[in-house]
């Protein structure tokens, strides 16, 4: 492809569709030509990728801008040490120091991983660090080396945007809750939920989309139920998972606050620095310090498959167990590219021409 019109699907008011590594190419040299390391830019490209072909759209690629925009701002320091702060054979507590949550994340879960090679059971703390995204990424990196992965994440300190069960005004984050289990089937048996009614960066995409969203998502400002996803940006609220029982997810992210924030150091109101961070909780699990490994992958593929047997409710296409539409989005985006809205290529090609990179990346 030798233009950016040649990116599109047909004519150029249509959205463009790039292939994985193309994608992964622009947004690393995007990240880099900002001032990210390789390192980084490459864990920050992959991890936003890899959400757009999971299909969480939201936690992909369309974050770039804004990642640069924090770079720029100094919310996000690219080349920070991150320092453990307190280690014991089974935890660490690590300080982020404002590094890329991607980055940072990833040598927390794998140090966690390390440690549960030989203790069987590990846990890492992280705190100070920027946007983490989709939290998956470091679950699966445990599933990868047969062990059971949990994280779970705040949304930051300074801004909350959860309004607890019965309440008008925000106290909490999205909150996220990730597990990645290993085992024989094709695609992870993996979860991977906000415990809000939908992840912030949906509201977002939606914006970037002009679309409007489902009732139950957001209220505004007054407090009144609202589908217009633009409302988020005037001080409206997203409600927590569960509708009318949604104390189950205001329970749920005030639990993860805790974990993440508490666990970490008295900064439950935010750094003195003022910079937003991001906190992030993990565990590791050996399966085979539990029980035979190959029989308990064997036995969660035939329990994946027992729900599967289950015959379909009216109006369903049948049941499909975690982490299974994320697969399928993954086989079908990796061979037939990646479709962005062009409110999202635009800013991303307008970042490639003020770096002056639209020929190194093939945009002119």
């Amino acid at each position: 492809m030798s233009s950016i019109e040649d990116l599109r699907l047909g004519k150029p008011d249509e959205k463009a569709v790039l292939k994985p590594d193309r994608l992964t190419r622009v947004c690393v040299a995007l990240l880099k030509a900002a001032g990210a390391s390789e390192d980084e830019a490459q864990a920050v490209a992959t991890g936003c990728v890899n959400a757009n072909l999971a299909g969480h759209d939201s936690h992909g690629v369309i974050a770039i801008p804004s990642y640069i925009d924090s770079m720029k701002a100094g919310d996000i320091v690219p080349g920070a040490e991150w320092t453990i702060v307190r280690e014991t054979p089974t935890t660490a507590v690590i300080d982020g120091r404002w590094g890329f949550g991607f980055h940072v994340n990833k040598k927390a879960m794998a140090l966690a991983i390390e440690k549960a090679k030989t203790a069987n059971v590990a846990a890492c703390t992280v705190f100070r660090q920027s946007h983490v995204g989709r939290l998956a990424e470091y679950p699966l990196m445990a599933a990868s080396a047969d062990m059971i992965g949990l994280a779970v994440a705040d949304s930051g300190r300074l801004r909350k945007y959860v309004a607890p069960f019965g309440g008008r005004e925000a106290r909490l984050g999205t909150n996220p809750i990730s597990i990645a289990v290993p085992s024989n089937l094709k695609a992870p048996f993996l979860l991977d939920m906000a415990t809000s009614a939908v992840a912030a960066g949906k509201l977002e995409l939606a914006i970037a989309r002009g679309q409007e969203i489902p009732k139950g998502w957001l209220i505004n400002a007054e407090g009144r139920p609202t589908t217009d996803p633009r409302d988020y940006r005037k001080g409206g609220m997203l409600l927590p998972l569960g509708g009318t029982e949604g104390y189950k997810g205001s329970g749920l992210a005030a639990m993860v606050e805790l974990l993440c924030g508490l666990s970490t150091g008295p900064d439950f109101g935010g750094d003195p620095s003022g910079r937003e961070t991001f906190g992030c909780f993990m565990a590791v699990f050996n399966v085979a310090a539990f029980r035979s490994l190959d029989k308990f992958k064997k036995e969660v593929a035939d329990f994946a498959r027992h729900m599967k047997s289950a015959a379909p409710s009216e109006g369903s296409s049948g049941v499909f167990y975690p982490g299974e539409i994320g697969y399928l989005h993954e086989q079908e985006r990796t061979a037939n590219g990646i479709e962005l809205e062009n409110a999202t290529w635009d800013k991303l090609c307008t970042l490639a021409r003020n770096y002056g990179l639209t020929g190194e990346l093939d945009l002119e």
